[in-house]
């Protein structure tokens, strides 16, 4: 596989991870104005770590979704150094 293909693939899974990211960010928006089952903390987490953080970002500020939690904004914000550094090694190795 070359290193183009490495990329356009790394860059498809950033791409597919936040709008899945940003999609959670909502339904949970949804369902806490209407109760029901809801999406965990962790879950918006691991989701945000493992690539969608930038869909997460925009789903607080879209949504305003956990913008006043202060516990989940630094849980948020560690999420942002992970994510950060997975891209900063897969730039580095691609």
């Amino acid at each position: 596989m070359s290193e183009t293909e490495m990329r356009q693939i790394f860059i498809g899974w950033i791409i597919v991870a936040s709008v899945w990211t940003l999609v959670l960010f909502g339904f949970d928006q949804w369902r806490a104005g209407r109760g029901g089952r809801r999406a965990s903390e962790a879950s918006l987490f691991w989701a945000s770590v493992l690539g969608g953080w930038p869909g997460g970002l925009l789903g607080i500020l879209v949504f305003r979704h956990k913008s006043a939690k202060g516990s989940f904004q630094l849980k948020f914000a560690a999420a942002f150094f992970v994510w950060a550094a997975l891209v900063a090694g897969a730039l580095h190795w691609l």
